[in-house]
C-alpha cells in the first residue's frame, strides 16, 4: 500500500509540473515590418495566460496565412521555469510601391491597369504573380494574340517595398488556318462549317479563336444535327494545336441515327382532352424528327396549362425509339390550379393606385392567367406615367392550394412640364413657345395643358383639360378653347372658340372607344396685303363677310391594339373621324368631313419592326357652301398629313385639295431602349379635288432617315428626307407623334 500511495504522489507531481510547463508566460512577434502586432494577435488563437496547445497553434498559422501577406511563419516555444515563452517569427511578402508596363501596343496601359488586380499598396506574391499573368494574356486572347507572355523585373526597395516592370511580349497574332470535321457522314462539312460562328481566317475574317464562342459552336452543331432528326449526335471531343503560329481545329463527332417523327401519346391529364393536346404537335407523316420544333411545341402545352392557372404542371416526355421512329409519351402531372388572391401595386409615388388599378384586366380571386398579367402591365406602361423598369415580382405562393399574391412595381416619371424656346420650321420661320403641360394631373391621370405659340406668321394660345375617368367611371370628359391667328400664303385666319367632348369605350370590342365633341367657334379671313391678285373667289367672299361663327359635331371611332406606344412591334391602331358643321348644328359654314387612318405594327428579326399607315381624308360643303380653305387637305412635311421630302402644305392645289391619300411605312429599331429609335421611312400620297383625278403614277414620295427621342418634354423627331421629284434633301423636325 505505501509502494502503491507513492506511486500515485509522483505520478501527481508529475501532472502538476507538466501543466505548469504548458502555461504561456510571454508571446513575442519578430519580422512584420509593415504588419502592425495588434492585427497578428488579434488573429491567434492563445493568450498569455493560457495553456499551449498544438491545434490552436496550427489553426492560428492558418488564420495569419489567410491574411495572403506573409510569406512563411513560424510559432516556435521556448520553456521557462514557470511555463513557455511562445516567439512568433514572420516573413512578409514586399508592397508593391510602384508599377511599369513596357512592350505593351496592342493594349493601352489603361485597359492593362483596369483589368488586373495589382496596385500600388498591393502585396507581392507568387499567387498574385500568376494571376496578373492569366489576366494579361486572357484579355490578349480576345484580341487574337494567343503567345503574348508576361515576366516581371522586380527592384527592391528600402522597408520591404518593390518596384514592379510588367514586360509584356504580345507576340504575333494567331489566327485559324482550319477547321476540320471527323466523324461526319450524313451531313456536309461545308454544311456544318457554315453554322458556326468560328471561323478560318480569309481575306474578310480575322479568323480570331474566342474560347466562350467556340464552346457556343460546338452547341450550334449538335443543335443543328437534333433538328435534321439525329438526336443522338455528340461531339467526343476537339483539340486546338498551334502549327506554325496558326491554330488548326480537329472536332470529333458522332452522329448517330437519324429519326423520323411517330406517334404521341397523353397520359395524367384531366384538364384537357387527349385529342386537344396531341393537336398541339404537328407533324406530317415520315417527317425527319425535329428537336427544336418538338420542344416549341411542347412549349405550346405548357403555355396552355399555363394560362389557366396550372403553373405548377410538371411535364416529362419519353422519347422511344423504334426502326428510326420516334414515338413521344408525354407525361403530365397537372398539381394546383392557382388562384389570384391579392394584387399589390408598389412604387407608385405620385399616381394614385385606383388609376393603376383600372387597367388590370385580371382580379383577385381569378384564375392565374399569364395573357392577362402581361395584358395589365402592358396596359399600365402605355399610360406614359412609369419608367420603363416596370416589372412583376415573381408571384408568391400563400397557402398549400398553390394560390398566389401578385406584386406590380412601378416608378414614376416625370408627367410634367414647363418649357419655353425657339424652333425653326419651313412653313412658319422662326417659332417661339412657351408652355405648361401635365398628363397625370394630381395622380388622377388628368391631362391639362396650356400653350403659347407666337412667330411672325403664327400666334396660337391654348387651352385643353381631360378627364380620361369621369366620377371614377368610364367616360371620358374634356374642353379645349383656342385664340389663334395663322398666315398662309394668300390670307391670314383668326380663330377663337372651343370644344368639349365625352368619350366611353365599347363594350362590344376590346381596346376601341368613341369620342363625341361639340365646337363651336368664330373665325375671320383676311387676304394679305398685295396678295389680292393671288386670291380666289371664295377667299375674297370670306375677307369681305368678316367674323364668321362655325358650329360643329364630331364623331370619332378608334381602336388601338398596340403593344407599346413608345416603340409598338405588334398590333395595330385604328381611327375613323367624322365632323358636320352647319346645317341643323346652324352657323355660317356648311361641310362634311371624314377622315380614315389605319396603322398596323409588325415585329421582324432582333428587335426591329415594321410600321406600315394608309390615310384617305374627304371633305365637302353642302347646302350650297364649299368646304373654307382651312379645312381642306394641304400635305407635305410632318404632322398627320405630312409627306416628309417636301416643304409643309407644298402639296396638292394651292387652295388645299378635298380628297387625300397617304401611304407610309417605317422600319425602326430600339436604340438602347424604347426611349430612343431609330427609323427608316418612305412617304408617298397627294391630294385632289376630285376622286377621279387620282392617279397612282403621280404620287409624291419621299424618303429618309430619323430619330425619335422620349424626353419629359414629350416626342422629339429629326427626319431627314429626300424627295424623289425635285432629287433634293429636306430636313424635318418634329413634336409629338404622327404615325
Amino acid at each position: 500500500m505505501k509502494k502503491f500511495l507513492f506511486i500515485i504522489l509522483i505520478l501527481t507531481i508529475g501532472i502538476l509540473l507538466s501543466a505548469e510547463n504548458s502555461l504561456i508566460l510571454d508571446i513575442k512577434t519578430i519580422g512584420n515590418e509593415n504588419i502592425e502586432t495588434e492585427l497578428i494577435r488579434s488573429l491567434i488563437l492563445f493568450e498569455v495566460g493560457g495553456n499551449y496547445n498544438s491545434d490552436d497553434i496550427s489553426e492560428s498559422i492558418n488564420n495569419l496565412y489567410q491574411l495572403g501577406v506573409f510569406k512563411d511563419i513560424r510559432i516556435e516555444k521556448e520553456e521557462l521555469p514557470q511555463g513557455l515563452s511562445i516567439l512568433i517569427s514572420v516573413e512578409e511578402y514586399p508592397i508593391v510601391e510602384q508599377i511599369e508596363l513596357s512592350g505593351n501596343k496592342k493594349l493601352s496601359d489603361k485597359n492593362i491597369r483596369d483589368k488586373i488586380n495589382l496596385k500600388n499598396g498591393s502585396y507581392w506574391s507568387p499567387f498574385l504573380a500568376s494571376e496578373v499573368s492569366k489576366t494579361i494574356t486572357d484579355e490578349y486572347k480576345t484580341k487574337g494574340y494567343h503567345l503574348a507572355e508576361v515576366e516581371y523585373k522586380i527592384a527592391e526597395l528600402d522597408g520591404n517595398h518593390v518596384s514592379i516592370l510588367l514586360d509584356i511580349n504580345e507576340g504575333a497574332k494567331v489566327a485559324i488556318k482550319s477547321i476540320k470535321l471527323h466523324g461526319n457522314k450524313e451531313v456536309r462539312t461545308k454544311k456544318l462549317l457554315g453554322k458556326i460562328k468560328t471561323k478560318k481566317a480569309s481575306l474578310f475574317r480575322s479568323g480570331k479563336f474566342e474560347k466562350e464562342k467556340f464552346d457556343e459552336d460546338l452547341n450550334i452543331l449538335i443543335s443543328y444535327y437534333n433538328k435534321k432528326g439525329f438526336i443522338d449526335a455528340r461531339i467526343v471531343s476537339w483539340e486546338k494545336k498551334l502549327v506554325e503560329d496558326s491554330f488548326v481545329i480537329d472536332i470529333y463527332l458522332i452522329e448517330g441515327n437519324q429519326f423520323f417523327f411517330g406517334d404521341v401519346s397523353v397520359e395524367g391529364n384531366d384538364r384537357f382532352t387527349d385529342e386537344l393536346i396531341i393537336s398541339q404537335f404537328k407533324f406530317k407523316d415520315e417527317e425527319v424528327f425535329n428537336l427544336e420544333k418538338f420542344n416549341m411545341q411542347l412549349g405550346a402545352v405548357t403555355n396552355m396549362y399555363y394560362e389557366e392557372g396550372y403553373i405548377y404542371a410538371s411535364f416529362d416526355h419519353e422519347l422511344k425509339k423504334s426502326d428510326k421512329i420516334i414515338n413521344i409519351q408525354l407525361n403530365i402531372n397537372e398539381n394546383n390550379r392557382a388562384k389570384v388572391r391579392k394584387i399589390s401595386i408598389v412604387g407608385n409615388r405620385k399616381t394614385k393606385e385606383k388609376v393603376i388599378r383600372r387597367q388590370l384586366v385580371i382580379s383577385p380571386g381569378d384564375y392565374f392567367q399569364q395573357s392577362k398579367i402581361m395584358k395589365s402591365q402592358q396596359n399600365i406602361y402605355n399610360m406614359g406615367f412609369f419608367e420603363p423598369d416596370l416589372h412583376l415580382s415573381n408571384p408568391e405562393v400563400i397557402n398549400q392550394n398553390g394560390d398566389v399574391d401578385l406584386v406590380i412595381n412601378v416608378s414614376d416619371k416625370v408627367s410634367g412640364s414647363a418649357n419655353g424656346g425657339i424652333a425653326l420650321n419651313s412653313q412658319d420661320g422662326l417659332v417661339g413657345q412657351i408652355s405648361v403641360s401635365h398628363n397625370n394631373l394630381f395622380g388622377n391621370s388628368w391631362q391639362s395643358g396650356v400653350k403659347w405659340e407666337f412667330g411672325s406668321t403664327t400666334s396660337n394660345f391654348s387651352f385643353n383639360f381631360t378627364n380620361p375617368y369621369f366620377l371614377d367611371s368610364s367616360t371620358l370628359v374634356g374642353a379645349d378653347i383656342y385664340l389663334t391667328t395663322k398666315e398662309w400664303n394668300t390670307y391670314e385666319v383668326k380663330t377663337n372658340g372651343g370644344s368639349i367632348r365625352l368619350g366611353h369605350p365599347l363594350g362590344f370590342l376590346n381596346y376601341s372607344k368613341f369620342i363625341v365633341s361639340y365646337s363651336y367657334y368664330s373665325k375671320e379671313y383676311s387676304i394679305l396685303d398685295g396678295r389680292e391678285d393671288d386670291a380666289s373667289d371664295i377667299l375674297i367672299d370670306l375677307d369681305e363677310s368678316g367674323w364668321q361663327n362655325t358650329s360643329s359635331i364630331s364623331l370619332s371611332f378608334s381602336r388601338d391594339h398596340r403593344d407599346n406606344i413608345f416603340f409598338p412591334t405588334s398590333g395595330s391602331n385604328f381611327t375613323l373621324y367624322n365632323e358636320l358643321a352647319g346645317g341643323p348644328l346652324q352657323g355660317d359654314f356648311n361641310f362634311f368631313k371624314q377622315i380614315a387612318q389605319v396603322s398596323w405594327y409588325t415585329k421582324t428579326i432582333w428587335k426591329l419592326a415594321l410600321r406600315t399607315k394608309w390615310r384617305f381624308g374627304y371633305v365637302t360643303g353642302y347646302g350650297g357652301k364649299e368646304a373654307p380653305p382651312d379645312e381642306r387637305f394641304y400635305l407635305g412635311g410632318t404632322g398627320a398629313d405630312g409627306i416628309r421630302g417636301y416643304a409643309d402644305r407644298s402639296i396638292g392645289p394651292s387652295e388645299g385639295g378635298l380628297r387625300e391619300i397617304i401611304f407610309s411605312t417605317e422600319y425602326s429599331a430600339p436604340v438602347g431602349s424604347d426611349q430612343i429609335v431609330a427609323l427608316l421611312f418612305f412617304d408617298t400620297g397627294n391630294c385632289y379635288n376630285r376622286l377621279e383625278d387620282f392617279n397612282f403614277w403621280d404620287m409624291k414620295s419621299g424618303a429618309g432617315i430619323g430619330i425619335r427621342i422620349q424626353s419629359p418634354f414629350g416626342l422629339i423627331g429629326f427626319d431627314y428626307a429626300h424627295n424623289f421629284e425635285d432629287k433634293l434633301w429636306e430636313p424635318h423636325f418634329q413634336f409629338g407623334t404622327t404615325f
